[in-house]
């Protein structure tokens, strides 16, 4: 569907924004600043987008092959190439953007390809749950922030959530306490395999947009109320992303059903994505998603050495570097389509399947 890969190109472009906004933060821009709000806006919606609109592709998949009736070592053909290349992917990423050359990651930190990585191995068990169960799973990982207490490291530093010595550290960063950790951020990859389920149910997934905005509303009154911050990174906020707090998931998920909503138009019942054409040229760069995401590090990984030790730019010049960064993706995913549509790693990783499976 069209609006699924624009809303996949919006994701990872948002990605590309806030990942280039952390390297180069322009000078005397603080928390409180309007541009950092906007940077934060958009870097709190990137990932919930990514990791949804991801697992209901792997969930739409997977159910194509539960009626296809894939047996034991068909699933194991179909995830092995997943998740060994989204697992090599976050090693890469990770080594691309490394602390000890001026980036923000240890080369072990799981994030949210490991992330990605892990769901690949539940899908197909998500692909036989029924909606109901689906629900009360997705439930209980929203509900879980509030029961965590300290597993969650809300006290942790991002150096600290993005080490770990020993594999039951390494461990605790991909379940509990690291950037994108399994609970409660598997809340993202079941909300997209409902999303999947309800496509043609256009009613009912209004009905729960119309929830969480709900929902949304009364976070932002409670904050009015009780003189703190609504958003923030992490600290004392009603939402927060590290780590993600209850009110940040339902407020964010109700955001990409929102976006995913909006995007689709009357695609689903057969008509055009909102929009039409005119947003067509954002289908490239939703195909080449997870080559861009891991290709962007890539440039970020220089400019972090380049900046070691230099003053940060100012705010204009950050801000159209920033800009610039995210938008060229653009083009070059449309010349990509054109000129060497064979070479990227989701074609890796189909053909990959297709080898396993002979």
């Amino acid at each position: 569907m069209k609006h699924i890969d624009r809303l996949r190109a919006i994701a990872v472009l948002f990605m590309v924004e806030v990942h280039t906004a952390a390297i180069l933060p322009p000078q005397g821009v603080t928390v409180g600043h309007p541009a950092a709000f906007v940077a934060a806006a958009f870097g709190g919606m990137a990932a919930p987008m990514f990791v949804t609109i991801s697992g209901w592709g792997m969930y739409g998949s997977a159910k194509r092959r539960v009626s296809e009736g894939y047996s034991g070592m068909d699933w194991i053909d179909w995830i092995f190439p997943r998740f060994v290349i989204l697992f090599a992917c976050q090693l890469m990423v990770n080594l691309l953007l490394n602390v000890e050359r001026g980036g923000r990651f240890e080369w072990q930190t799981p994030g949210v390809l490991t992330l990605l990585a892990v769901a690949s191995l539940i899908i197909p068990i998500l692909s036989r749950m029924s909606m109901v169960q689906r629900t009360f799973a997705m439930a209980m990982f929203c509900f879980a922030p509030m029961f965590m207490g300290g597993m969650s490291g809300s006290e942790m530093g991002w150096f600290e959530r993005v080490d770990s010595e020993g594999i039951s550290e390494w461990f605790s960063r991909l379940f509990w306490n690291g950037t994108y950790p399994l609970v409660p951020w598997i809340f993202f990859v079941l909300l997209g395999t409902l999303l999947y389920d309800l496509r043609e149910d256009v009613l009912s997934r209004e009905r729960g947009i119309a929830l969480g905005l709900l929902a949304t509303s009364i976070t932002a009154i409670i904050a009015v109320l009780e003189k703190i911050d609504w958003a923030l990174t992490s600290g004392d906020a009603i939402l927060t992303f590290f780590p993600a707090s209850m009110p940040f998931l339902v407020v964010s998920g109700t955001m990409v059903a929102l976006i995913m909503r909006i995007l689709e138009g009357e695609e689903v019942s057969g008509g055009n994505p909102r929009m039409g054409e005119r947003l067509a040229f954002l289908e490239p760069a939703g195909r080449l998603s997870l080559t861009i995401y891991v290709s962007h590090f890539a440039i970020l990984g220089v400019a972090a050495i380049l900046m070691q030790g230099e003053p940060r730019l100012e705010l204009f010049p950050a801000f159209a570097v920033t800009i610039f960064h995210t938008i060229i993706w653009i083009p070059l995913a449309l010349i990509h389509e054109r000129r060497i549509p064979g070479y990227s790693l989701e074609v890796l990783m189909k053909k990959l399947s297709r080898a396993s499976s002979q």
